[in-house]
């Protein structure tokens, strides 16, 4: 019967670590939710300002009318001559592209939260080799323009400036034939003999938009180059830089894309949705981005300001430790308990293991508010000088109090160091969980359990 109090004793210990897991997920909820306002803040910047950009182009395009005279059927089955009206358009590639842009970081605030905006001033340089329009009947060619696409036309900042073999072409809103396809400017061209000749396109342009700019490699040879002050950039979409460099003055990076290595120019031709969506990080076998399909997705290099780690995410990182530091706590106390002969109330147990989860939600608060080093500093503190104070009454002497505090500060120092460590966080996560259980094997390899028992009160 005596063994058995001791069981229950442990069970009662582990049912109090179980019901310490409602204030930790509660604390995890509550980190979601804050994550999500801040998606919010960034949908509302978007719409306010500009969103993601995705740039496609320059592009040479010659808009067509058909007419043809058909035999069909009426209404009462007769025949009759109708005519029957196409539209469509030929669409040419450069043969090479050249882009050079730099990428300057803002911010924009909503409320607390604090979203990454930009301004791209890029130098774009493309040539085309000649076009012969090829004959059709009934078919009439319309004016030839030029189309550059961009997701968000908002974004303009001032002016773009566009020559063609050296001289300015003015500037017109929209894409002509291809609105239904993407969102941009254009700018009209003169046909010579039924013909494009060879060109060369210049343009230049600021563009702004939030987080995120997507530059397909639609010419035969693509050379993008760009720089920004930024120091932790994400790069993504279907090409990562063949070159970059990053350091504190912030990062440049270099692709160079051949058509043979990208199927851009082919969803061009073949795509039917639009092509200029914000782009994403993540890529897909058909394009990128969660919304994307078969029929709207464009190959691109992608580059976003996005935070590599923002505060939110360290803090839910910090939370799932949360249990970790309930378990060893309580160990800690069992132990304690039963080896010093002190008996401690399982409300006692409940306390301290709420003053450990409240930690996770002061960091939260704290870090929306100032840095999170500072955040987990003043959090680990307070947590850390509260369970002194507790444990100096429930274990009867300071001494012990400091022994358990020290403890803490430990395991508080260890998590820190396990948050900014992310490449080797499972590593020294798995150390240190050896560590704790060969130390506790350690100290209670001599214990007599059964003799526990038929003293335990």
């Amino acid at each position: 019967m005596k063994s058995l109090k001791l069981l229950l004793r442990f069970l009662t210990v582990g049912g109090l670590v179980l019901l310490l897991l409602i204030p930790l997920v509660m604390i995890r909820g509550v980190i979601q939710d804050r994550e999500r306002y801040r998606t919010l803040a960034e949908t509302r910047v978007s719409q306010s300002m500009a969103g993601p950009q995705q740039v496609v182009g320059p592009l040479r395009v010659v808009p067509w009318r058909e007419e043809r005279l058909v035999n069909a059927l009426n209404e009462d089955g007769k025949p009759e001559v109708r005519r029957d009206v196409k539209e469509g358009y030929l669409l040419q590639t450069p043969a090479t592209l050249t882009v050079d842009g730099r990428l300057q970081p803002g911010e924009r605030r909503i409320g607390l939260y604090t979203v990454n905006v930009y301004e791209w001033k890029a130098a774009m340089k493309a040539s085309f080799a000649p076009l012969q329009v090829p004959g059709a009947d009934g078919r009439i060619y319309g004016q030839p323009y030029m189309v550059v696409g961009m997701a968000d036309v908002r974004g303009l900042v001032g002016t773009p400036s566009m020559k063609v073999d050296g001289v300015p072409r003015k500037l017109g809103a929209g894409t002509g034939a291809l609105s239904s396809r993407m969102e941009g400017i254009h700018a009209l061209l003169e046909v010579q003999g039924g013909s494009l000749p060879a060109s060369e396109v210049h343009l230049d342009m600021a563009l702004a938009g939030t987080q995120t700019i997507g530059i397909a490699p639609i010419a035969d040879s693509n050379d993008i180059a760009m720089s920004s002050p930024w120091r932790q950039p994400l790069f993504g979409g279907r090409f990562l830089p063949n070159s970059k460099t990053l350091g504190d003055a912030g990062f440049t990076a270099r692709w160079q894309v051949s058509s043979l290595a990208s199927a851009a120019q082919s969803q061009l031709e073949s795509a039917s949705g639009k092509l200029t969506q914000p782009p994403s990080l993540s890529a897909t076998p058909s394009g990128y981005g969660a919304d994307s399909s078969s029929d709207t997705a464009i190959d691109s290099a992608v580059v976003s300001l996005a935070d590599t780690v923002d505060v939110y995410t360290q803090v839910d990182r910090a939370s799932k430790y949360g249990i970790l530091f309930v378990v060893l706590t309580f160990v800690g106390f069992a132990l304690f308990e039963l080896i010093k002969r002190l008996p401690i109330h399982p409300l006692q147990y409940l306390l301290v293991g709420l003053a450990l989860a409240i930690f996770f939600l002061l960091l939260l608060s704290l870090s929306e508010h100032i840095a999170f080093w500072q955040a987990y500093l003043v959090s680990a503190a307070a947590c850390i000088g509260l369970q002194f104070f507790y444990l100096s009454g429930v274990l009867q002497s300071w001494l012990r109090a400091a022994g358990f505090a020290t403890m803490l500060t430990a395991l508080y120092g260890v998590l820190y160091i396990l948050l900014k460590s992310e490449n080797n966080a499972l590593l020294m996560g798995s150390l240190l969980l050896f560590g704790i259980l060969a130390v506790i094997m350690w100290v209670t390899r001599k214990v007599d359990w059964y003799a526990l028992g038929t003293e335990l009160r």
